[in-house]
């Protein structure tokens, strides 16, 4: 990928990590995709780039993400970007894009407002394959109960309305096969961006004392108490909200575990290290390989260690000890 200007590209891989150089704008996707599904409302801006190619729609990705776009998707006439409604900045956007040092490039853009429906209506109705984890773990949809589930040590049901998690992606497994073989047994957890509130179950299955879990969701944090119910777990507490509930929980915690993207991470991690135990574990994922050496490097920043590293298919989770 070449850039016309190096700062902007230094910019952008500082902003957005690697992850946009190697999978079209996964960070923020992946964001994104957690919130569209709610009740937030959101535009889609239609940009069309004239001549059309990789470096102009990086660059108007860049410009349009500093107006709070979450995500894009590229077309044959340029991007589409997606922002909520509220926190929109157009004087911003039309500003950043006059800057953009692209000569002989054509650029425009139209706002339209976002269909609201349940995008996730379809893959609900199916739902999805049971899912073995070490032989230890089960993870079912309700529609889809197995027959085997009571082989295994850990049989987990979840009904996943419009949320996150349910243990197909590969973040999501590597978090619960780490939770499997760590010692829960009393232990205080921290989930930070619940979903459908899976891993927050599995450490609670586990021997987990208690659970406080959060999203900014309301559907993910409706969703995980509905789940937990289904699981006879009562020891979850959940909150709506981002990073800054945890200061207004007392407690510090021996375990936090979150798996949300790149950006996120590194904003949020000094108020998950703050939050933990001395020699308590923060676990990590929601990010690519090549993204771990940014996380490691803030995480040392705040008194943290990577103990251990695992990556499938390129995706990465890391285990750090305070």
């Amino acid at each position: 990928m070449h850039f016309y200007d190096a700062k902007i590209y230094n910019f952008i891989m500082q902003k957005y990590g690697k992850t946009l150089n190697d999978d079209r704008f996964f960070p923020i996707f992946f964001n994104f995709a957690l919130k569209i599904n709610t009740i937030m409302k959101y535009l889609v801006a239609k940009f069309s780039i004239s001549p059309n190619s990789e470096e102009a729609r990086d660059l108007v990705a860049w410009a349009a993400g500093e107006a709070g776009f979450e995500s894009f998707e590229e077309t044959t006439d340029g991007l589409n970007g997606y922002v909520q409604t509220k926190i929109f900045d157009e004087n911003t956007l039309k500003s950043n894009l006059e800057d953009l040092l692209l000569p002989n490039v054509e650029i425009s853009f139209e706002i339209e407002e976002m269909e609201d429906k349940d995008w996730n209506e379809t893959w609900e109705e199916a739902g999805f394959e049971p899912i073995s984890i070490e032989n230890k773990c089960i993870i079912f949809d309700t529609k889809q109960i197995p027959t085997d589930k009571d082989n295994y040590a850990i049989a987990i049901q979840i009904d996943a309305k419009q949320a996150f998690g349910t243990g197909t992606h590969e973040t999501t497994r590597m978090i619960v096969e780490q939770l499997l073989c760590m010692d829960m047994s009393g232990k205080h957890i921290l989930d930070c961006g619940c979903g459908t509130g899976i891993l927050s179950i599995v450490a609670s299955k586990c021997g987990a004392s208690s659970v406080f879990a959060y999203d900014i969701d309301d559907w993910s944090v409706r969703n995980t108490k509905h789940n937990a119910e289904i699981n006879n777990v009562s020891n979850i507490d959940v909150a709506e909200g981002d990073v800054s509930v945890i200061e207004n929980h007392e407690a510090t915690f021996d375990i936090a575990i979150a798996n949300i993207n790149r950006n996120i991470l590194l904003a949020d991690m000094p108020h998950f290290a703050k939050s933990l135990k001395s020699e308590g574990h923060l676990i990590l994922s929601g990010f690519y390989e090549e993204d771990a050496d940014i996380l490691i490097c803030k995480a040392e920043e705040l008194g943290l260690h990577k103990t251990s590293m695992k990556t499938t298919n390129n995706w990465c989770m890391i285990v750090l000890e305070k």
